[in-house]
C-alpha cells in the first residue's frame, strides 16, 4: 500500500508528520509523491492564519478528487485545521474518511487500517494530552543533516490574535530524558544540527520541574556526540533569563542566533495584543543580548494592521525597526481568527492599509539586511553545506545566522566535492541581496 503524505504549516507540525511517517513506515507502508499512485492520502493541516487555512482547505479539496475517482482508497486529515473544524470537514467534504486531532496523531496506523477496512474514523482526545512521542523511529524529511526537536506542545500566553491554545492546548513540556533520547537517536542517524522548537521555547520545563530548564536542556544536548550546532527558535523576550544568555554565550555548539517573536513595538498595540512586554522592555532585552553576545543574530516577526493600529503606531514601529536593525525580520498582515478576542475588536484595518504598512516595513528591513550582508565581507565563518548548485562548481550553504527555510544562504564557490551536512571554513567575499558569497579558507 502506498501513501502520499502532505505536511503543511510550521516546523512543529512537521515533527508530528515525521512521527506519523515513522509509524507508518514501521508498519510496512510505502510512500509516493505521485497522487495518482497513492492508495492512501494523509494531509497534516495548519490553520494559524487565513492563508494557512485556505492552503489546507484547497489541498483537501484537491486530494478529494483522487478519492472520488477511485484510485485513492482512503483520505485522512490531521493537524490543526482538523482539530478546529472537524465537524465542518466531515459534513462538507464526504470524501474524507478520517479526521485526527492534534493530540491523536499517534493513532495514525490504526486509523489508516480501519479506513482501508471501510470504516469512517474520528479520533480526538483532550487537547491538553501530551502525545507519547516516538523518541526513536521518526522518518526525517529534512535531508538528514538537520532536524527539529519539539521540546513542548501548546501555549499558555493567550495573545488576543492567536488560536493556538484552542487547537494545541496549554503548555506541556516534553520530559527532558525523552528529548535527550530522541536527540541521541537523531545524532546516530547523522543529524548534525538540532533546531529546538515549541510555541515558546523559553519557558521549557516550568510546568514539569517548577522552573525554567531550557539552559540545562541545552547543556545536556551539547554533550551529545555528533551534534555540531544547536539552534533555538521562538524565544519570547520577557522569558529570556541571564542563565539562558550565558549558556548561549559559553557553549560553543549553540548558535549565536535567537528568534524573538515581538509582533509590535507600540505599547498601546502590544497591550491590545495581550503581549507581556513594552517597547522599553524590548529595547533593553535586545541591547543586553548584543552587549553579552556581540555577534548574535536576531530574527523577529511583526504583525501589521492589528485592530486599532493607527498611522502613529505604524510609524513608531518603523522607528523601532530602524533603530534596532534586526538581522532577520518577517512581517505578516493581521489575520482575524474566529473565536479570538482580536477578531471582535472595533477599528479593524482595511486589507489595503495592512498590505501598504507591511510593504513599508519590508522595504525598510531590506535596506538594513542588505547593509548587514555587505558588512559580512571579509569575515571567516563555519558553514553547513546544504547541496550543490546544478551545473556549477558551487554549493549552497548556511551560516550560524541562517535557519533553514526562513533565512538566506551562502553560495560557496569551489572545485572540491562536498556533501550535504559537511562543515567547512569559508571567507565571505561578497553579498547578493540577502545571500552571501564565499570561498574555502582551507
Amino acid at each position: 500500500m502506498k501513501i502520499l503524505f502532505v505536511s503543511l504549516g510550521c516546523d512543529k507540525n512537521l515533527v508530528d508528520s515525521e512521527v506519523m511517517l515513522g509509524l507508518l513506515e514501521k508498519k510496512g507502508f510505502q510512500f509516493t509523491d505521485d497522487e495518482t499512485e497513492a492508495d492512501v492520502i494523509v494531509i497534516n493541516t495548519c490553520c494559524f492564519i487565513n492563508d494557512a487555512k485556505e492552503e489546507s482547505v484547497n489541498t483537501i479539496l484537491e486530494m478529494a478528487e483522487y478519492r472520488k475517482s477511485g484510485g485513492c482508497k482512503a483520505l485522512v486529515v490531521t493537524g490543526c485545521l482538523a482539530q478546529r473544524y472537524q465537524k465542518e470537514i466531515v459534513d462538507e467534504i464526504p470524501e474524507v474518511d478520517a479526521v485526527l486531532g492534534t493530540t491523536t496523531y499517534d493513532a495514525i496506523v490504526e486509523t489508516v487500517e480501519k479506513v482501508l477496512e471501510g470504516q469512517k474514523e474520528l479520533h480526538f482526545e483532550d487537547v491538553d494530552r501530551l502525545v507519547p512521542e516516538q523518541t526513536t523511529g521518526r522518518s526525517l524529511t529534512t535531508g538528514g543533516h538537520y532536524a527539529y526537536l519539539k521540546i513542548a506542545e501548546g501555549c499558555d500566553k493567550h495573545c488576543t490574535y492567536c488560536i493556538i491554545p484552542k487547537v494545541r492546548g496549554n503548555y506541556r513540556s516534553v520530559p527532558m530524558e525523552q528529548l535527550l533520547k530522541e536527540a541521541e537517536d537523531l545524532a546516530e542517524k547523522g543529524v548534525k544540527e538540532l533546531i529546538l522548537v515549541a510555541q515558546e521555547t523559553t519557558v521549557y520545563g516550568k510546568d514539569l520541574y517548577g522552573e525554567k530548564k531550557l539552559p540545562e536542556l541545552l547543556k545536556k544536548l551539547a554533550q551529545i556526540s555528533g551534534i555540531r550546532w544547536i539552534r533555538v527558535l521562538y524565544c519570547y523576550p520577557e522569558e529570556i533569563t541571564e542563565e539562558l544568555i550565558q549558556t548561549i554565550k559559553e557553549e560553543p555548539k549553540i548558535c549565536h542566533y535567537l528568534d524573538l517573536p515581538i509582533q509590535h513595538a507600540s505599547d498601546r498595540i502590544l497591550k491590545r495584543m495581550g503581549r507581556r512586554t513594552t517597547q522599553e522592555d524590548l529595547r533593553r532585552i535586545i541591547g543586553h543580548l548584543r552587549e553579552e553576545i556581540p555577534d548574535i543574530c536576531l530574527r523577529t516577526t511583526l504583525i501589521t494592521g492589528f485592530p486599532g493600529e493607527t498611522q502613529e503606531d505604524h510609524e513608531e514601529l518603523m522607528r523601532f525597526v530602524d533603530d534596532c536593525e534586526f538581522d532577520r525580520l518577517g512581517v505578516f498582515t493581521y489575520s482575524p481568527e474566529e473565536d479570538t478576542p482580536a477578531a471582535g475588536m472595533p477599528d479593524q484595518i482595511p486589507e489595503e492599509v495592512k498590505e501598504d504598512r507591511r510593504a513599508e516595513l519590508m522595504e525598510l528591513q531590506q535596506d538594513i539586511a542588505f547593509d548587514k550582508a555587505e558588512a559580512m565581507t571579509g569575515r571567516e565563518l563555519e558553514v553547513m553545506v546544504e547541496g550543490k548548485v546544478a551545473d556549477e562548481n558551487a554549493y549552497v550553504a548556511r551560516t550560524y545566522k541562517d535557519a533553514p527555510g526562513v533565512d538566506g544562504y551562502l553560495f560557496l564557490n569551489t572545485e572540491e566535492t562536498m556533501m550535504s551536512g559537511d562543515f567547512a571554513k569559508v571567507r565571505v567575499t561578497g553579498a547578493a541581496e540577502y545571500d552571501l558569497i564565499g570561498e574555502l579558507t582551507e
